[in-house]
């Protein structure tokens, strides 16, 4: 199976888990991690901007990379799919918890 396919697979599974544990539209908690010293932190939080997501960030014990937790209000789970691809393509060696 390419990478491809495995990631369009991970999602949809991650879709249908979504729509069998949460009531639509829902508070959700995104999670990522960034090299500190990226301009990762500050890529995620443009992404969110104006959406009314709350942002708090941790850098890890040695300072090298901080945690990023983004609670934000979601329509559906299309919505949140469709949000961790974006943030995938666009900050560059992210990872999604």
């Amino acid at each position: 199976m390419s990478e491809e396919n495995k990631e369009r697979a991970f999602y949809e599974k991650l879709k249908i888990q979504l729509y069998e544990t949460s009531s639509w539209p829902t508070e959700y908690l995104f999670k990522f991690i960034v090299v500190t010293d990226s301009t990762g932190i500050q890529d995620v939080e443009n992404l969110f901007n104006g959406v009314g997501a709350v942002i708090t960030t941790k850098a890890s014990k040695n300072g090298k990379y901080t945690s990023v937790s983004i609670h934000v209000n979601m329509k559906n789970p299309e919505a949140v799919v469709a949000k961790y691809i974006e943030v995938s393509e666009k900050v560059e060696g992210i990872i999604s918890l």
